[in-house]
């Protein structure tokens, strides 16, 4: 649409060219005329002058130099006149070249800054997509957290993030952790890898990461966690 705009102005700014062009070309020519008759009629001076000069007096001869001398005169305005149209068609067509030149360089920042607010418009919906992957990321996490097979519960003793990759205690501090997300076990850490569910009931802890616990498989029967073990020892 801008493109057309421009392109439309400029076609309206040149619709005279051709009219001023043709003008000034025919008067170049009429000068071109002038002169060629002025020169004949400087070589019939010059003739007529060479053939009488010894029958002429003194005053006549002169008058027939300032003859001579007056049409040189005229024949040189006529060719500062060409100049001078020849100037003018110069700067007539260099003022459109340059207005052309202008257009195309305000069409080009145009189109740029079309190009840099589509390139901005495309980021933000980038950046609004990551947004929302990590909030329903969070969501995800959060109906995880609230499930009954969670570590929340007692109904089943493997988290619900557990992935067949063993984990280290010490890789989870590499990773990125939500701060409202609960922790667990020994380490007071998030829920990451296998891990086990005390049977005690009054458990505070609960949950524990295998590695933590010492363990690298599932245990048969019931499983009490150090702390528990250690007070009902203590009973």
């Amino acid at each position: 649409m801008a493109k057309a705009v421009y392109l439309e102005h400029y076609l309206d700014s040149i619709e005279g060219l051709p009219y001023e062009l043709q003008r000034n070309f025919t008067l170049m020519s009429e000068l071109d005329n002038r002169t060629e008759e002025q020169k004949a009629e400087i070589d019939k001076l010059a003739e007529d002058y060479v053939a009488n000069v010894k029958n002429l007096a003194s005053e006549q001869r002169v008058q027939h130099l300032q003859k001579i001398e007056n049409a040189y005169t005229k024949c040189k305005e006529y060719s500062d006149d060409k100049v001078q149209l020849a100037m003018q068609i110069y700067e007539l067509v260099d003022k459109h070249i340059r207005r052309l030149d202008a257009d195309l360089a305000r069409f080009e920042n145009d189109l740029k800054d079309k190009l840099d607010s589509s390139s901005q418009e495309s980021s933000d919906e980038k950046r609004l997509k990551k947004d929302k992957s990590v909030r329903d990321k969070k969501v995800s996490r959060t109906q995880k957290d609230s499930d009954p097979d969670s570590p929340g519960r007692k109904k089943v003793k493997n988290s619900p993030n557990n992935t067949d990759l063993a984990m280290h205690p010490s890789d989870v501090l590499d990773m990125p952790v939500d701060p409202n997300e609960p922790t667990y076990c020994l380490c007071s850490q998030v829920s990451y890898g296998e891990m086990i569910g005390c049977d005690n009931l009054d458990c505070p802890i609960e949950w524990f990461h295998f590695a933590c616990v010492g363990l690298a498989t599932k245990p048969k029967g019931k499983w009490y966690c150090p702390c528990c073990i250690k007070e009902m020892r203590k009973k």
